[in-house]
């Protein structure tokens, strides 16, 4: 048992190029891995493994899984070669009763949403990193529900990071706004955040907001923020903005911690951008 509370956080996680390159989004990620505890061991909720159930990797070795198109053959090579950790998959399935969480011993693995941030914030890979998969077939407020669920793993020194977007909409991406989000993203980003600074119980409503049809047209980038919102509800705590900024037009690169030093974050720099020739919305960010 770990005498401090493991922080949390949310990571809003772009383009997979985002792996390769150094922006100020990628030097806050750094940074925050520099002020976090070392954990005993990485949860990552990713908006990448989107399945009717609920799931954690429970295989002693995950596979890195390069789930995206058209992007160049260096990413295709990257590698994060984390280890597993069967027996706290077990744990988390126990931790979260009644809810269910069956034990993954072979389907998945390590997608995108997980090792390109996972690349910056522990370069080394040498932690073990399990997923949680997101129920496609559930409503927001059982992703909050089971955030909450999650969180005596906080005493245990295990860290918990959700990896998405907040606003996620590759149809209107414009790849000449590298630096900003269109007026509906911005206006949504920023009632997220009056929501998880004062209130995050109020997080499962926002998808009733006048801009969340446009910010997040399908909801998988948008659900792992909910698990840092149940996390924070559970420990009566309000997490803050480590970095922000839009990209692309239909992109916020927000990113939240709770608990923990808010570390410093550049204050100028554009995120990664996609492949041109590739239409956005085919090369499954």
């Amino acid at each position: 048992m770990h005498s401090t509370l493991m922080p949390a956080a949310f990571i809003g996680h772009g383009s997979p190029m985002n792996t390769l390159e150094d922006n100020r989004y990628t030097s806050a990620w750094r940074e925050l891995g520099r002020t976090l505890p070392r954990p005993r061991a990485i949860l990552c909720i990713s908006a990448h493994w989107f399945i009717h159930g609920s799931a954690v990797t429970a295989m002693p070795q995950p596979r890195v899984i390069h789930d995206f198109y058209g992007f160049p053959r260096e990413l295709f090579e990257f590698d994060y070669p984390a280890p597993g950790a069967p027996e706290i998959a077990r744990e988390i399935a126990e931790v979260v009763r009644p809810a269910y969480v069956g034990l993954d011993e072979d389907s998945w693995g390590l997608d995108h949403g997980t090792w390109s941030v996972l690349a910056h914030v522990f370069p080394k890979a040498d932690i073990p990193v399990l997923q949680l998969s997101l129920n496609g077939g559930e409503g927001s407020q059982y992703h909050f529900d089971l955030g909450a669920r999650l969180a005596p793993l906080r005493e245990r020194g295990i860290l918990i990071v959700g990896s998405g977007n907040v606003v996620h909409n590759l149809r209107r991406m414009d790849r000449s706004l590298r630096d900003r989000a269109y007026d509906w993203g911005e206006r949504f980003d920023a009632e997220v955040r009056r929501i998880m600074t004062t209130d995050p119980s109020q997080l499962p409503s926002v998808e009733r907001h006048p801009d969340y049809p446009m910010a997040a047209p399908s909801p998988e980038h948008f659900l792992p923020l909910l698990y840092l919102a149940g996390l924070a509800h559970a420990a009566g705590e309000r997490p803050v903005p480590f970095v922000e900024g839009g990209t692309m037009g239909g992109i916020t690169m927000t990113g939240y911690l709770l608990g923990g030093a808010k570390p410093a974050s550049p204050s100028s720099g554009e995120a990664a951008g996609v492949p041109a020739g590739v239409p956005a919305e085919q090369t499954n960010l």
